[in-house]
């Protein structure tokens, strides 16, 4: 647990000055200074990227998280493995970048009527799933190494600022609207170049690989690690992005956008989950390699309690501050409120589960997360069909929500049943109690004049007695030994 609790405290602080810039960037800047059709251009951008760069990357990834122990060995530069991800993910970027291109004509003429700005921008797309396959190869390579904050300071400290940098070029008038979308897709492929000069710095750039080490037995291994890890990361991408696609198919840009903004701050409470994640599947791989379960259960179990004690206030802080968020982004959003609201209480189900999804991707029956992913996968779509031509919005993050549910449901069920891991007890309720008592401390206080202070006195008052109640009744160790830490330093200060 060192590591993690090490690795998790820093990622966490790089990962929260990225919440920062993103709400400067996201919640002040963009409602402010861009059309709703604008933001839906740039959050499309992002989600195509996104989703095709997760099938061209081929499984890789997965089989890095759950193979690279055979491969670990500095002397022989790790038998070249990096080189042969490059390899592997080059040639399905080639045939991703292909199909992707022939569907052009079919796009302009479906985004003619509702999402005619996307139009000029289709071909941006192909480099940016260009370099976010190659940032995700890079991070989940030195991730293996141990070193998981690397690629969270480029990815949510140094994009954030480049895109934060482009937006306040244009917001100042220094730029056009054109020039300020490739000034964008310079920010988001940054990541990428930084991980590569910082892996030849560090002189792990192995690109030369070593195919004679690949047995038969191994080589099979990959390949079926890679299949199933191409149905669960290429799933749990698409289930990330279907939503505002979807939402663009029905609705148009403009709601995209809407939907965009609003769901960022329903995504909030996702960031300690990330950071733990990352960090915590490398651990659990290796523990799995020694079949040491007691170490995965205890990871299990106090991730759902730390990490639901954080989901738990920010959940608090978000929608206790509903109609102070509408003061900071417009009224023009407010179509989006229960958007916020369905958004974060399907990623609280995410949060409670703790890191369940890295335990089963680790183990033996890794299978069983893709056909998971698989079946999410189709709920979410089916629910979307239904739901947004129905309830708009709305429909959209109630899809999520009810989607993730049954997933996540289903996670805590094959635990259970295959390897009888329960991590839920007293502290669990005591910790939803807490959250009770916080919510209602601030349920019956009327809206102050000033909404800035509104949101300051709101917060505060949920913080103070949230915070209270977990270090009074002991809900998690490692928090109230973190709190303990804090006041020392204060007293002796």
């Amino acid at each position: 647990m060192g590591i993690i609790q090490k690795q998790s405290i820093s990622g966490t602080i790089y990962s929260y000055i990225g919440v920062g810039l993103g709400f400067l960037t996201t919640g002040l800047l963009f409602p402010r200074m861009l059309s709703t059709d604008e933001v839906g251009l740039l959050r499309l951008l992002v989600s195509y990227s996104t989703l095709l760069a997760q099938f061209a990357v081929l499984g890789v990834n997965t089989v890095t998280v759950r193979l690279f122990p055979h491969f670990r060995d500095d002397e022989k530069k790790h038998h070249g493995y990096l080189g042969l991800t490059l390899m592997i993910a080059l040639a399905g970027f080639i045939v991703t970048a292909i199909v992707y291109m022939g569907f052009h004509q079919q796009v302009v003429e479906h985004s003619k009527e509702k999402s005619a700005l996307f139009i000029p921008y289709f071909y941006y797309v192909v480099p940016l799933i260009f370099f976010t396959l190659l940032f995700g190869i890079f991070d989940t390579y030195y991730r293996v190494l141990y070193n998981a904050v690397i690629g969270i300071i480029y990815k949510e400290v140094v994009q954030r600022s480049l895109i934060l940098l482009s937006v306040l070029l244009y917001f100042f008038k220094v730029t056009d609207f054109h020039t300020m979308v490739i000034l964008y897709t310079v920010a988001l492929i940054s990541p990428a170049l930084f991980l590569l000069y910082h892996l030849a710095k560090d002189k792990i750039l192995f690109l030369k690989p070593d195919l004679g080490f690949i047995g038969k037995k191994l080589a099979k291994e990959m390949l079926s690690v890679a299949f199933f890890g191409i149905i669960a990361s290429y799933s749990g991408v698409l289930v990330m992005n279907i939503d505002v696609i979807m939402v663009n198919h029905f609705l148009g840009l403009k709601a995209a956008g809407i939907y965009t903004i609003t769901f960022f701050f329903g995504t909030l409470i996702l960031v300690p989950m990330r950071t733990m994640g990352k960090i915590s599947s490398v651990i659990i791989a290796d523990a799995w390699k020694k079949d040491d379960r007691k170490t995965i259960f205890d990871i299990y179990r106090k991730s759902t309690l730390s990490l639901g004690v954080v989901g738990m206030l920010l959940f608090l802080g978000i929608t206790g501050n509903l109609d102070n968020i509408f003061h900071i982004i417009g009224k023009d959003y407010e179509t989006g409120r229960y958007v916020i609201v369905f958004i974060a209480l399907a990623n609280l189900t995410d949060i409670f589960q703790g890191i369940s999804p890295h335990i089963i991707v680790n183990s033996k029956h890794y299978r069983w997360l893709s056909y998971l992913l698989l079946g999410f996968t189709a709920l979410i779509v089916v629910t979307n069909l239904l739901f947004i031509p129905q309830y708009g919005l709305v429909g959209a993050a109630l899809a999520s929500f009810l989607s993730k549910f049954i997933y996540n449901l289903s996670k805590f069920i094959f635990l259970i049943k295959t390897y009888d891991f329960q991590p839920y007890n007293k502290k669990h309720l005591l910790l939803i109690a807490a959250s009770i008592l916080a919510w209602l401390s601030v349920y019956f206080i009327p809206p102050l004049q000033e909404y800035i202070i509104d949101l300051i006195v709101r917060s505060i008052i949920i913080t103070v007695v949230f915070v209270a109640l977990i270090y009074w009744w002991r809900v998690s160790d490692d928090i109230n030994e973190k709190i303990d830490k804090v006041l020392r330093l204060v007293i002796k200060v």
